[in-house]
């Protein structure tokens, strides 16, 4: 491409890999992708045909960040496979755009939803009494499409000032997805307010959303700690106990990726991280919230029992 000429599209390098390292790559990411809808397609059936989980706040929220999954992997994991069999990946402006707009929107939206799984959490367990009128399914779907909103909004601003700036070469972006990091890097000068603009709003939304699930969680735990009831103790750590662990896996790559030293090893590096929030974290949520879930486990055992009455008594008929 000739200095000064405007780029119509971007080539993603993807994975520097050998051929016979890719073709392992697309075979483990392939099933990947189809455990993860799995798993996530398992929750929102069990909660949506449970009428006892399907009135509980905890399990709508639950739901509502399965289908949340699904999309946010999707974004991404379908386009990387695609690229693993092709030799380059030739992704379009408008396409690579709608990409980095989606990631950053579903991300946004995934930790909206932690948040709001936290303040559940606190509600129920240090205001038990209060929580059936706190937290009624109204407020709840409220809270729900907040997230969902405020999600797709909150990034609006800082893509369509990325969009705006012109790309004058060369067009390679040393990732597998539309990254804001190498995007700008090929940005022609000036750049103006987009990278400040995009630092705030990601640092503020990032800063907010920790504070708030590390306090909600903070008050969970010191309630717990002064509670006399052993078994109601157990049960609540055991539960609170998944949900940090899926905030810490979330937030704990996020936060690796502004920590990666610079130097040969950085574009590699800054990819494992991205691969791991992008693809692995989705495919382990449903397996941390549900595996050690009773009441879901307990929901599917019904669900199962009512479809093996169902084929039986068609089966007889």
């Amino acid at each position: 491409m000739a200095n000064g000429s405007i780029s119509q599209e971007f080539i993603l390098l993807g994975f520097d890999v050998q051929q016979q390292t890719r073709f392992l790559l697309l075979g483990f990411f392939s099933i990947l992708y189809m455990l993860t809808l799995a798993e996530n397609i398992t929750i929102i059936t069990v909660v949506s045909l449970d009428n006892h989980l399907a009135q509980l706040p905890m399990y709508i929220l639950l739901s509502n960040f399965s289908w949340m999954e699904m999309c946010y992997v999707t974004t991404t994991v379908p386009r990387m496979i695609s690229d693993l069999i092709s030799p380059y990946g030739i992704i379009s402006f408008q396409a690579c755009f709608l990409q980095f707009y989606f990631l950053f929107s579903l991300g946004c939206t995934e930790g909206l939803f932690l948040t709001a799984m936290a303040l559940d959490r606190y509600l129920a367990i240090c205001h038990p009494l209060r929580y059936p009128q706190l937290m009624t399914q109204h407020s709840c779907y409220s809270l729900v499409g907040t997230c969902w909103i405020v999600g797709f909004l909150w990034f609006l601003v800082p893509v369509i000032l990325t969009s705006k700036l012109s790309f004058c070469g060369p067009n390679i972006i040393d990732h597998f997805l539309c990254d804001p990091g190498p995007i700008l890097s090929l940005a022609c000068p000036p750049l103006r307010n987009a990278p400040f603009v995009f630092q705030m709003f990601l640092c503020v939304l990032f800063s907010s959303n920790v504070l708030f699930v590390v306090l909600s969680y903070g008050f969970v735990i010191l309630n717990l700690i002064k509670t006399s009831n052993e078994a109601s103790r157990r049960k609540a750590f055991s539960t609170i106990s998944f949900h940090i662990m899926v905030v810490t896996l979330f937030y704990g790559s996020v936060a690796l990726e502004f920590f990666i030293p610079g130097g040969d090893n950085h574009s590699e590096a800054t990819k494992a991280v991205t691969l791991f929030y992008t693809a692995i974290t989705p495919f382990l949520n449903p397996l941390i919230y549900c595996l050690r879930n009773d009441q879901v486990k307990e929901a599917l055992g019904r669900l199962l029992k009512r479809k093996e009455t169902f084929l039986r008594r068609k089966m007889t008929v």
